[in-house]
């Protein structure tokens, strides 16, 4: 297999310096008094949090490292936060990693603990932050991707000499019932037969389908899933680009279980390696590189609920053409030539039948709660093409970079490389993650954004999201809203939480390079200490 890598983005200072003027911590204040965030819901009484282990000799070589005192920052928080906070850091869990911490005031700015703030780090997943809120921004909470059919050639009755076209705008939620309301309509227009071919326009993004520096062996992946124009999710799940694999064990041991493609198509093959076995169950779902060959292997149980895997097409917009093809045979419509992708349709050609997806505010929730990646990546295809005409990576996040720099994000500090976060070219310091949180609060549509973020302990899946099992029972619960973030050796928690003195506050935390299997209950660690401890007076430092 061949590792796919492609050319990062680096944002440039010239950007930052054409579209944002210094910041001073005075014209900062100015900036940020946004609606106050919201205090948190109320939880049961959470037991007490461990005591902090007692410092030893790494912390106070960690301490000598990081910048405790930076200009205008408080080197003194009140209430133990940057005790507790270089306790974490000091952990044995992460020797020898690189982690950057900064906790803020969301009401004045002002920094309240900066552990080095400035530092370049993975930030994994929490680049979502910045992909959905500039989404918001430039495309706007109503913005609505249209799916449309189109005729080209003569029309005699219920014939056409000519092609169908199929053009997508990258609607990262398009489903099979949505192509089968499209051919519904192409059929009650009372066409029947096409001489022609079925044409999948899928121009609106580049044929680039694989993101900078992803790594090969997540090709098949839902989280790596390849990126068109004209994709297809194939539940509620929302996990564009990936077909369900459903595995139903048989009746009786050691006879392979039966097996169904949703949604089906002849695009794909599938090799049935599995058993069924009375105990110790599971499969695997893999695809070769390059081919549709899917491949199925493992025990399932017998007796037991059907299990279902998602995995990864090569070709997306040929799925979707493919898909919709038999959707129009189903409603008595035939196309005799070919599926034909990638091909603009013409200007002339005449509207058949149109799907308005989705509108962007409803799709805020599965991509921030669930951290969908594959709706991340078409949003950020499809920012860079309303921004500058081009639905490329290197487009939109050209575009989420301006839009930093228009908040007062020092994007020159940074490189964004993808929507999602999942490659490793992107680099953000957490001090540019807590400045974005702070001034995206000024927006209108803040709300929205911010009840779309996971909430802490929560445990319905679409509230809590990926924290909906992180910090239950503690003072975090029903109060912290952050977004995660997860690659091999990056973890990463960024959000908003209101301390024990009703203070909101705003905190990022990315550490790097651990080896640790998981560092989650050291973030964690940190955001329930800033939930349950007072913050004191206002802090003297200056404004992030």
């Amino acid at each position: 297999m061949t590792r796919v890598r492609a050319a990062a983005l680096t944002i440039t200072a010239a950007l930052t310096l054409a579209a944002q003027p210094t910041l001073t911590p005075t014209a900062t204040a100015a900036l940020l008094p946004p609606p106050a965030v919201p205090g948190p819901t109320p939880a049961a009484a959470a037991p007490s949090v461990p005591a902090p282990t007692p410092a030893t000799g790494r912390r106070a070589a960690l301490t000598a490292q990081t910048s405790h005192a930076k200009a205008g920052t408080d080197p003194h928080p009140p209430a133990g936060i940057a005790e507790v906070i270089d306790e974490v850091l000091a952990d044995p869990a992460l020797a020898g990693s690189q982690a950057g911490v900064v906790v803020a005031d969301a009401r004045t700015g002002a920094t309240l603990v900066d552990r080095a703030g400035a530092r370049r780090l993975l930030p994994a997943s929490n680049v979502k932050l910045f992909t959905s809120a500039a989404a918001l921004a430039i495309l706007g909470p109503g913005r609505r991707f249209v799916t449309e059919v189109k005729a080209s050639g003569v029309r005699r009755g219920s014939s056409l000499t000519g092609d169908l076209h199929l053009r997508g705008e990258g609607d990262p939620a398009l489903s099979p019932a949505d192509l089968d309301g499209l051919a519904r309509d192409v059929a009650a227009t009372g066409l029947q037969v096409i001489t022609g071919n079925l044409v999948a326009d899928d121009t609106s993004f580049d044929s680039q389908r694989l993101g900078p520096d992803w790594a090969w062996d997540d090709e098949t992946s839902p989280g790596a899933a390849p990126v068109s124009a004209l994709t297809l999710a194939p539940d509620e799940e929302y996990l564009a680009g990936t077909v369900t694999v459903k595995a139903v064990a048989a009746p009786v041991d050691n006879r392979p279980a039966r097996l169904t493609v949703d949604p089906p198509s002849r695009q794909l093959t599938v090799i049935n390696r599995t058993t069924t076995v009375g105990s110790a169950p599971g499969i695997e779902v893999t695809r070769r590189h390059g081919t549709d060959e899917i491949t199925v292997t493992g025990r399932v149980l017998r007796g037991a609920a059907p299990v279902t895997r998602a995995v990864t097409v090569r070709e997306p917009t040929v799925l979707v053409a493919d898909v919709f093809r038999t959707a129009l045979r189903r409603h008595g419509v035939r196309v005799k030539g070919l599926i034909v992708a990638g091909k603009a349709t013409p200007a002339e050609a005449s509207v058949l039948a149109r799907h308005r997806g989705r509108p962007l505010r409803e799709l805020m929730r599965p991509l921030l709660k669930r951290s969908n990646n594959a709706m991340a990546e078409q949003l950020v295809k499809a920012v860079g093409r309303t921004a500058a005409g081009a639905g490329t990576w290197p487009a939109g996040t050209n575009a989420i970079a301006s839009y930093l720099a228009r908040l007062g994000v020092d994007t020159s500090t940074m490189r964004l490389a993808d929507g999602s976060g999942l490659s490793r070219h992107n680099l953000v310091p957490p001090a540019a993650i807590a400045r974005f949180l702070l001034a995206v609060r000024s927006e209108p549509w803040f709300r929205l954004w911010y009840d779309a973020l996971p909430l802490a302990g929560h445990p319905d899946p679409l509230v809590g999201g990926t924290l909906r099992l992180r910090m239950r029972d503690t003072p975090a619960a029903g109060n912290v809203r952050a977004k995660t973030g997860t690659l091999t050796g990056a973890s990463a928690l960024s959000g908003y939480v209101t301390s024990a003195d009703n203070r909101p506050l705003v905190f990022s935390v990315v550490i790097n390079n651990q080896l640790s299997p998981s560092v989650t209950p050291l973030l964690d660690r940190i955001a329930v200490a800033l939930a349950r401890r007072p913050q004191g007076p206002e802090s003297a430092g200056g404004a992030l």
